[in-house]
């Protein structure tokens, strides 16, 4: 059975094998080369594509061009991995093909929703040599794709999306060979202060980008003429190339209830439960409650796989925990806990001893906990998709997709290897009550399998702490979170401890 045969083997997805025993990286190389020395006599491993004539149409000055802007994978699958040691580390990128491992210049990646300023637009009128417009767009190569010929492969195994959250350790772009993503897709492409009009659009890779694609002055770029006419049918609308909202999956269905509390082993592949720093750290109105934002990741081999069977005649099922060997063969299970339906805000099944969230106090001793102690388990943040075995793919993205109903007899709840499991601060219990509480420096922890009853491979590194500080009185009160290396969050979630 191939990694990708999991899909079916376990019905969510998911991916146990490493990488690098995927058909798609073991085309690569540990070696990575300079960009300055990489593919200088090497065939192009990219091209761009756009069409040649293209109508678009202005208002107020305001154009939205449908420019279709593509990046083709010719001869080779072309991945874009990009990672950072820790928060204080930059992100450091390589290119990965069946010609080696190449590095991209530093600072390609400021973050990791996409390749900094890789495409170079500039727009002119027709007959004219001077631009009009000229940018400089970021592009993300993790779109949903599309097959440029017809004997491309039918699937691409690739992440339908650059990673948003600040708190991302790592990322996989990449463009099947024979396929083709959308550069606009996720980042969008503004309006052109435009109006009507003949016009040139040149787009290129920016020249830095060159060397590491094998790219040359004669391949790096592609030419449209635009035709821009007054009036704006449904202006704005579908034209931005944004993607369409993610579709529920429905509910993955577990195995038969099990006769014993456990059976079999966890075999060689087991997850790893890891927390990230509590974020989105603000006040309510009153300054009596304390929200935050918490994610529990999986850093291991193997995804988190919790079965729940409902009890006769109660609302609560004993959950259990299932092992899967590297060709996705159950090996295992054994009982973890339970599951009960929680109502307030969220109307669906929660795992019990998944994570927990304590308030510390400057010496880092005990002060409240978070009435949050149970959750539903989805992959809603692609946090390291560099990890070995990380399901570039998942699917429970949201929490309608594998959490149940009411009347739900059983249920999976499944946290892919590279997923994280975020709860923001607005949902139900996310919030430590602080009214009685005096101003001064505290920590909030975020736990992993607080009981260990989870059998995964490293309990060491299952708590972050975050530092804060409280200060003023009343409505007044305010809350400061110690910055974390060089995330920047929101500005009316992030604020530096003084």
């Amino acid at each position: 059975m191939t990694p990708r045969a999991l899909l079916s083997t376990l019905g969510s997805g998911l991916l146990v094998l490493g990488l690098a025993a995927t058909g798609v990286a073991a085309a690569t190389t540990a070696t990575a080369t300079t960009p300055s020395a990489a593919r200088a006599d090497a065939q192009a491993t990219i091209e761009l594509w756009a069409p040649d004539r293209i109508e678009a149409f202005s208002e107020g000055g305001r154009t939205f061009p449908p420019l279709g802007l593509r990046v083709i994978a010719p001869t080779t699958n072309v991945e874009v991995w990009s990672h950072r040691a820790s928060f204080e580390d930059p992100i450091v990128s390589e290119i990965r093909t069946t010609a080696g491992t190449t590095r991209l210049p530093a600072g390609s990646l400021k973050d990791f929703s996409g390749i900094d300023g890789f495409i170079v637009m500039s727009v002119r009128r027709e007959g004219s040599g001077k631009n009009v417009v000229h940018r400089k767009l970021d592009a993300c190569l993790a779109a949903t794709g599309e097959r440029a010929r017809p004997d491309a492969p039918a699937t691409s195994p690739y992440p339908r999306y650059c990673p948003y959250s600040p708190y991302t350790l790592g990322s996989v772009m990449g463009v099947q060979q024979g396929w083709a993503a959308n550069v606009f897709e996720y980042s969008g492409l503004r309006p052109l202060p435009l109006g009507p009009g003949k016009y040139v659009v040149e787009t290129h890779v920016a020249k830095k980008y060159w060397p590491a694609f094998g790219l040359t002055a004669a391949t790096a770029s592609t030419t449209t003429k635009m035709k821009v006419v007054e009036g704006c049918p449904d202006c704005g609308v579908g034209r931005s190339e944004e993607p369409a909202p993610a579709g529920h999956h429905g509910r993955t269905a577990p195995g038969a209830r099990p006769t014993e509390r456990a059976s079999g082993s966890a075999g060689g592949a087991v997850p790893d439960l890891r927390s990230l720093p509590a974020f989105g750290i603000e006040l309510n109105r009153k300054g009596t409650t304390l929200r935050f934002s918490a994610t529990v990741w999986n850093g291991g081999s193997s995804p988190l796989v919790i079965d729940g069977f409902r009890r006769r005649g109660a609302e609560i099922m004993d959950a259990y925990q299932y092992f899967f060997d590297t060709d996705g063969n159950q090996t295992g299970y054994q009982q973890v806990g339970t599951m009960e339906f929680h109502h307030a805000n969220h109307n669906h099944w929660h795992f019990e001893d998944f994570a927990r969230y304590d308030l510390l106090d400057a010496n880092k001793k005990y002060v409240a906990k978070s009435r949050k102690q149970s959750f539903c388990l989805a992959n809603t943040d692609a946090v390291d998709y560099t990890v070995p075995g990380a399901d570039w793919q998942p699917e429970n993205t949201d929490l309608a997709t594998a959490c149940g109903d009411e009347g739900a007899l059983s249920i999976r709840e499944v946290l892919a290897s590279g997923s994280g499991d975020t709860y923001a601060q607005y949902r139900a219990g996310q919030a430590f009550r602080i009214g009685d509480l005096p101003n001064g420096v505290y920590y909030i922890r975020v736990e992993g399998n607080p009981e260990r009853n989870l059998t995964e491979s490293d309990t060491a590194n299952n708590v972050a702490d975050r530092r804060i500080r409280i200060g003023g009185e009343g409505a007044n009160r305010w809350v400061k979170a110690e910055p974390i290396g060089d995330i920047v969050e929101p500005p009316t979630f992030f604020r530096a401890v003084s």
